[in-house]
């Protein structure tokens, strides 16, 4: 034994080695990082858990503007469902232990968010909860709570992950537009983007409190993040410059910028962990019009790059979602265009399905993994 693996023993982490690469010593409570190379390790095609198997494959739409959720059966490409949901239903989460999806209908301008769990096993909705400006939901990394972003009040909302009883809150008043996070790769801190002030918000999670915060140097207005396969950087998708920023989480500071297209968006590692499908909404402002000059960028985690960009035909408006089990699709809502893009990931192939009104954050389902961190399948 290590000095380093009894140090972590006695601390109560969780350390595993790969093939001589440093060990990642883990939080308390979270697993452990299976390969420390490439944190989507255990998301790769072939490692569908039991619980996740078990579900109706499904992809769930929620329509921002029309207060439902599309239901498509991935195999036939249709629409088999649609059900009520709260007002403005802004994403589709899958919880921590992938027993049920949560909506987010954070009811924006008044005060009757609400919660709304679909059985994924059937793929129908239960009752839904009440809670306080629902915009988008997290996991913590081990399992114990879930973090509701409530955007317009600049809080988070440490909730029980399965009756959401309030645990505690944090107020972040640095960060107007608290929207989208990613965790370290141990687990430590969370970094969240501030859509209206151009800045990233720094968290310890562990200790509730706001470490810093980051000012991008253009500004902006950022949207999704996501942490490299190895956990050194952070890539931030930024609405105005049409891109990404690249972030040293340990270090907070930026370090890179990758140009992907207009109005950057959605950030989906692909099954492999090789590379970061892009999606660019066609927008540089918050809000936009149908038919605009949306695509996918995909950037080579190894080499920081764009290799191809797969424009949507005739324009469109590609914004978030995930990718198909088997890594072989990337389906995105098409926000301004009442559609959802089906994504051939290796010839970028598109397909258009007509849904209800304003898309936004739809998961696909099932996804592997052995636990999700949230938003549309943040799974590890």
């Amino acid at each position: 034994m290590t000095g380093l693996t009894r140090l972590a023993l006695v601390l109560g982490l969780s350390v595993v080695a790969v093939g001589g690469v440093a060990a990642v010593e883990t939080v308390p409570g979270m697993p452990p990082v299976v390969d420390p190379t490439n944190l989507y390790s255990e998301t790769t095609a072939d490692k569908l858990s039991a619980a996740a198997a078990k579900a109706l494959p499904r992809v769930y739409v929620p329509n921002l503007q029309s207060n439902d959720v599309s239901v498509i059966d991935p195999a036939t490409l249709k629409v088999i469902d649609r059900f009520p949901v709260g007002v403005n239903p802004q994403h589709v989460v899958p919880s921590w232990d992938l027993t049920t999806l949560w909506v987010t209908n954070n009811a924006e301008h008044r005060t009757d968010g609400t919660l709304t769990p679909i059985d994924p096993l059937t793929g129908k909705p239960g009752p839904p909860v009440a809670v306080d400006d629902p915009y988008n939901m997290y996991f913590t990394p081990d399992g114990r709570s879930a973090i509701v972003v409530a955007e317009a009040l600049k809080r988070l909302d440490f909730r029980d992950p399965k009756t959401m009883a309030l645990q505690s809150s944090l107020a972040a008043p640095g960060c107007a537009g608290i929207n989208h996070g990613d965790y370290s790769i141990d687990g430590r801190y969370l970094i969240m983007t501030c859509e209206y002030q151009g800045r990233l918000v720094k968290i310890d999670w562990i200790n509730r409190k706001v470490l810093s915060y980051l000012k991008l140097s253009g500004g902006g207005i950022p949207q999704d993040i996501r942490v490299s396969p190895d956990g050194k950087v952070f890539y931030v998708a930024e609405l105005r410059r049409g891109g990404v920023y690249v972030i040293d989480g340990d270090a907070f500071k930026e370090i890179g910028f990758v140009k992907t297209g207009v109005g950057t968006h959605g950030l989906y590692p692909s099954r492999d962990g090789t590379k970061l499908y892009v999606a660019n909404r066609g927008s540089s402002q918050i809000g936009g019009k149908p038919r605009g000059p949306g695509s996918v960028a995909v950037i080579d985690f190894a080499t920081r790059k764009v290799v191809a960009t797969w424009p949507i035909p005739k324009g469109g408006s590609p914004d978030m979602g995930n990718v198909s089990a088997d890594g072989k699709r990337l389906w995105l809502s098409g926000r301004y265009d009442n559609v959802v893009y089906v994504i051939d990931t290796t010839t970028g192939e598109v397909v258009t399905i007509p849904v209800g009104k304003e898309p936004h954050g739809l998961t696909v389902w099932p996804q592997p993994g052995r636990y999700s961190l949230g938003h549309t399948g943040n799974m590890r």
